[in-house]
């Protein structure tokens, strides 16, 4: 049992707390010592939210469509301080002025790899990571090679991810895309397992670009896999406040969303589409 685990488990009901699980929206200093100890998941009585300030350094706002403009990097990387979210997420030409944008703050820029299909070689992967630490990126999101992992080619995809971890300054993150959209139920274990193998940090769900994103059966598949030495990335399809916990209550350590705002906010529905 983890430290966070068994301060959890001890937890029971606090005096003045209705019910056991209470806690979770009634003591938020209590749930940022639990996240604090290291929990990827938390249990709560039924209809109690999660405090949504500890729910937003989970996730990594995100916006990697095509036409993003400078004024929509500013306004993600301005919402990314207010908020207090982990990181912003962005493709690698806006990594730079993310870094010098988030220079004073505890925010970390992260950035894609091989994205969104992963169709590119191992060599150029290694290559964009390397350039994107350069601009100042500390976290590194790449996408396996998908259709070398449905070849049933484990040693292609996992020199493929090596490449990147090899890459990466001892103080890079490296999150790896599966693509759980397009995996049989054994692709996605037999792609966690190599992750893992090579020395990746965290595993991903989604680029967001497939036609499903991430559910919380996928999530505790991979946590099943990785157990707890590695982190697990739920991205795609979280869209509001609720499927954020169910994410992270099914074993998700990061959320990757664009909708980050309204999750920590209203925690209504939005109808953003994509990142």
């Amino acid at each position: 049992m983890s430290s966070a685990s068994a301060v959890l488990g001890s937890l029971g009901r606090c005096e003045g707390c209705p019910t056991v699980g209470a806690c979770i929206s009634r003591c938020p200093d209590l749930v940022e010592e639990i996240l604090g100890a290291g929990a990827c998941r938390i249990g709560a009585t039924p209809g109690l939210w999660v405090v949504p300030a500890a729910v937003a350094k989970l996730i990594d706002h995100t916006l990697l469509k095509p036409d993003a403009k400078l004024a929509d990097i500013a306004l993600l990387c301005d919402e990314a301080k207010k908020y207090g979210f982990a990181s912003v997420c962005v493709n690698p030409y806006w990594v730079r002025e993310c870094a010098k944008r988030l220079a004073a703050s505890p925010v970390k820029v992260c950035t894609v790899i091989g994205f969104p299909f992963g169709a590119t070689r191992g060599d150029v992967k290694a290559f964009e990571a390397k350039w994107a630490q350069d601009d100042g990126a500390t976290e590194i999101d790449m996408v396996i090679n998908i259709g070398a992992l449905k070849s049933e080619d484990p040693a292609t995809v996992l020199r493929d991810i090596e490449k990147v971890v090899e890459a990466a300054a001892h103080n890079t993150v490296v999150k790896v895309i599966i693509e759980t959209a397009y995996l049989t139920r054994d692709e996605k274990v037999k792609a966690c397992e190599l992750a893992s193998q090579a020395g990746a940090d965290f595993v991903k769900t989604s680029t967001g670009y497939a036609q499903g994103g991430a559910t919380p059966e996928d999530i505790a598949l991979m946590r099943s896999v990785v157990g707890q030495g590695m982190g697990v990335k739920a991205s795609g399809g979280g869209r509001d406040f609720p499927t954020a916990v169910k994410l992270i209550e099914a074993g998700a350590s990061r959320i990757g969303a664009s909708a980050s705002v309204k999750i920590v906010t209203s925690g209504e529905k939005t109808t953003a589409k994509g990142y």
